[in-house]
């Protein structure tokens, strides 16, 4: 499996709408993508600027196929004024 984790900063008068948006990505990724396994949004208590993203897929090509989608593409458009600060991490799941 091939895991994508990103952390998003976000203006402080955007948080709400942001996580708002954010919830409707992954739905929608789930929903619409087959090889979207996984796809959890997680906010810190602390700070609700900060939220993290942990998605599972098939493989590359499918997060490359997520990325390629119009919700994929609304999303990004929607929120990237509100955006200070996006970190995308990449992962293979070692099988046991």
């Amino acid at each position: 499996m091939y895991i994508v984790t990103v952390e998003f900063v976000v203006e402080a008068q955007h948080a709400d709408a942001f996580n708002e948006a954010v919830k409707q990505q992954a739905h929608n990724s789930l929903a619409r993508e087959t090889d979207c396994h996984q796809f959890d949004v997680c906010v810190d208590p602390q700070d609700p600027r900060r939220t993290f993203l942990y998605e599972v897929y098939t493989d590359e090509a499918a997060f490359q196929v997520h990325r390629a989608t119009d919700h994929y593409a609304n999303f990004s458009a929607t929120v990237s004024g509100w955006v200070e600060s996006k970190t995308l991490q990449f992962w293979i799941r070692s099988e046991t």
